[in-house]
């Protein structure tokens, strides 16, 4: 693991502290398993919440969709 990908780790630990453990686990696995997926993903929810007004959970339903097939790839399914 590289130094940028440490760092992402553990910004998203602290982003995802609140969240329940099952959830934060299955982030947790995409980020290790492919963080520049995780990394793209996050660069265009922030994209549709500040550029196109869209609620965040709302961008992250589209972001998800869009990039389903990698999802279950870097979760290994």
């Amino acid at each position: 693991m590289g130094v940028k990908d440490f760092l992402i780790k553990k910004a998203a630990e602290r982003q995802l502290k609140n969240m329940p453990k099952d959830q934060r686990d299955m982030i947790m696995k995409i980020l290790d398993n492919n963080p520049d997926l995780f990394v793209k993903m996050s660069k265009e929810v922030e994209h549709k919440v500040k550029k196109e007004g869209k609620d965040q959970m709302l961008a992250m339903m589209e972001v998800g969709k869009k990039y389903q097939k990698e999802l279950k790839q870097a979760l290994g399914e």
